[in-house]
């Protein structure tokens, strides 16, 4: 279906046109008549299905078309609750392309930065507020956010922030808002924490589940590499020669990890930057924006970048530690394959990591391929237990401390859950369509 068969004004219809979208995707075409007629709203959806559009139209048209009757100085009228920095500007950047023809203020807030230009801003007016919790809260506790004239109320990637632990402050916002409101509930899995607390903020919502036509595990061509832990960075400056990997996300599982990759990858050559929760804001933006203007053409990351980053054209992602949470990888490798093109996901594997491949593969219901031509291959099959702490001697004044001694087990130590060696397969899905369509 094509916009303008959706009932848009033209402000908006021109500013879609502008931006080269004519056709709405699945959820926008199931999700904005509904929006529009004032409706709550429950979807279940993946990052990349189009869903920021899906709820920014009908919120700017609902601003626009009752701005005539507003008086006096802005207040916030619509609240967007988002779970990473990234995020946030994201969604903040998708209701500025959509109400470029519209004379609505929009700001984003989130922590990490000086607080000073956000409160200026909030201070001279604003019609639509983009916030993380944390920020949020902290400027409602101070006093320069009131929330009590929105109208529409946007929680988005909710399961994103039951993982990030942040649903005890979402459940705080949402006391801060007035009863009567249009709310948008949107996550990309609804376990159960997550489905109680939709019933308890919306009325009788309409409900859309958007299952892509291919998934990220049908589109992208995946595999696994079995190396040693101490290997694993020799490994990816072996496979980052190959001139095919020209856009390249590497996970790392920590903020230190993934600070040393980026030192590892420097003193091969290779320009890389990191971005994690201790890096600054402008720090992250300044990486983030480099790789997407492919003034470097590696990033490396930790899970903060694994929802809510949408790259074109990313042709690699690389795991470089595999992910403790199986889902995460879903989430991981739906990075490349935007938009339904293809793209590569390939994963480091070391002996203790064999158990988080299991669960993967289990998961996606598939054995992920072996790449076995590779001039390091696994060769310590067993876990190196953590070196014992020195026992502090028993006291010479006395005779014994009256501790009994204890018998002797290194800390850490633990046995592997199995000598599982994935099988081999090969194949995977094609993607034919395309969930947008520019007009040329």
């Amino acid at each position: 279906m094509e916009f303008r068969e959706l009932n848009i004004i033209s402000r908006i219809q021109k500013a879609l046109e502008d931006q080269g979208y004519a056709q709405a995707t699945p959820i926008q075409e199931q999700a904005i008549p509904p929006l529009l007629e004032g409706l709550d709203l429950l979807g279940c959806a993946q990052t990349g299905t189009g869903k920021t559009a899906a709820f920014a139209i009908p919120i700017l048209q609902g601003l626009a078309l009752a701005q005539g009757v507003q008086k006096g100085q802005r207040q916030i009228r619509a609240l967007i609750v988002a779970p990473t920095r990234e995020l946030a500007i994201q969604i903040r950047e998708s209701f500025d392309a959509c109400g470029a023809n519209l004379s609505l203020k929009t700001l984003v807030i989130f922590g990490g930065v000086g607080q000073a230009p956000q409160t200026q801003s909030l201070q001279k007016g604003v019609d639509i507020l983009i916030a993380t919790p944390g920020r949020l809260l902290d400027l409602i506790g101070q006093g320069f956010i009131n929330l009590g004239q929105v109208k529409y109320f946007v929680l988005d990637e909710a399961d994103r922030m039951l993982d990030m632990g942040m649903l005890h402050d979402v459940k705080r916002i949402i006391a801060y808002l007035p009863r009567e409101r249009q709310t948008m509930f949107f996550s990309a899995t609804m376990p159960e924490e997550i489905a109680k607390l939709a019933d308890t903020i919306l009325r009788n919502p309409v409900k859309i589940e958007i299952t892509p036509a291919f998934s990220p595990i049908d589109i992208i061509e995946q595999g696994v590499y079995f190396v040693d832990k101490e290997n694993k960075s020799a490994l990816l400056v072996h496979i980052l020669k190959n001139e095919a990997y020209d856009s390249v996300i590497v996970f790392s599982r920590t903020k230190h990890g993934a600070d040393k990759i980026v030192k590892e990858l420097s003193k091969k050559g290779f320009v890389a930057a990191a971005i994690h929760g201790n890096k600054s804001q402008t720090n992250r933006q300044q990486a983030l924006g480099d790789f997407k203007e492919r003034k470097i053409r590696i990033l490396v990351a930790t899970d903060i970048a694994a929802r809510g980053l949408d790259i074109e054209e990313l042709s690699h992602v690389v795991n470089y530690n595999l992910p403790e949470v199986p889902e995460t990888y879903i989430h991981r490798i739906g990075r490349t394959g935007r938009a339904g093109l293809g793209g590569k996901a390939i994963s480091f594997c070391d002996f203790e990591e064999k158990p988080l491949l299991r669960d993967i593969q289990k998961l996606i219901g598939r054995t992920l391929p072996e790449i076995e031509e590779h001039p390091y291959p696994l060769q310590n099959n067993f876990i190196v237990p953590k070196a014992e702490p020195p026992q502090r001697p028993a006291s010479s004044r006395g005779g014994s401390s009256g501790r009994s001694a204890r018998t002797a087990v290194p800390d850490g130590f633990k046995t592997s859950r199995s000598s599982y060696a994935p099988k081999r397969s090969t194949g995977s899905g094609a993607y034919n369509s395309k969930p947008i369509t520019k007009n040329k």
